[in-house]
């Protein structure tokens, strides 16, 4: 056997490509740090239910654990950053009023690679803002977003942008479960209209609804997408409040290609 050998979808990072991968770091963690980013560095290794969201459901299969020698316990080799960054801002720091701007650049490891051609030690670098639910919290991440995949000179962006509040919005007004709301859900981003006129009509829900739910896979596409949903819609509180967020980043980026999808 050649001890040499490195596990599947583990690789050396070589000269040319390490430079490359070091200059594109420092150049995004500059650009957070100008924005009024903290740079932060959890540990590669913490307790596994520290580690793992209820908001990701897979991280718990991406995560590779281990039994702590000291403790007995369980720990976790970071698959994603992010927890660990919430974990930090929830308990560790309570500067400006509860507002915390943390940014991040790390590798992680996953138990499998995500595609054929994966690495299962990625190198994650992110921002995070914490503790500010107003759409300019929104409008300044995405602008960071798109500052950063320039830095990545990937080409041309298209903004994808979606808002979960429409759906819920019209799932509680209808008076749907946990249960259906989430197995609607699961028909929508599917976008299987077919599927969820079926859905609704077994639920034997209101006209109203049946007919709000069954629009919803079929609205996406350009910026117009907005004034469709608004003509079209129930005129819900809630609604018109996602409508009009999703109208606010639409128009902080006038330049950029954007494509919605309610």
């Amino acid at each position: 056997m050649q001890s040499w050998q490195l596990p599947e979808h583990i690789a050396d990072i070589l000269p040319s490509s390490a430079r490359q991968l070091e200059s594109a770091r420092e150049r995004l963690l500059a650009l957070f740090r100008v924005h009024g980013y903290e740079l932060v560095h959890p540990p590669l290794m913490e307790y596994s239910n520290s580690l793992l969201t209820h908001i990701d459901a897979g991280l718990s299969l991406k995560t590779i654990r281990v039994v702590d020698q000291l403790s007995g316990r369980q720990l976790g080799i970071r698959a994603d950053i992010t927890p660990q960054v919430a974990r930090i801002d929830a308990h560790l720091l309570s500067a400006n009023n509860g507002i915390n701007r943390l940014c991040y650049a790390g590798s992680v490891l996953h138990a499998r690679p995500d595609g054929f051609l994966s690495t299962r030690e990625p190198l994650q670098v992110g921002a995070e803002l914490y503790g500010y639910a107003d759409v300019a919290a929104d409008i300044e991440l995405i602008d960071l977003m798109l500052k950063s995949v320039a830095i990545g000179d990937v080409g041309e962006v298209l903004l994808s942008l979606g808002h979960i509040g429409v759906f819920r919005a019209l799932a509680e007004a209808a008076g749907l479960t946990q249960e259906q709301a989430a197995q609607l859900l699961a028909l929508m981003q599917d976008k299987d209209a077919a599927a969820v006129s079926a859905q609704v009509g077994a639920w034997k829900l209101d006209g109203m609804w049946a007919k709000a739910f069954a629009l919803l896979p079929t609205l996406y596409g350009s910026r117009d997408v907005l004034a469709e949903a608004r003509a079209k819609l129930p005129d819900l509180f809630a609604v018109g409040k996602a409508l009009n967020e999703l109208q606010a980043v639409c128009d902080a980026f006038p330049q950029q290609a954007v494509h919605i999808d309610l």
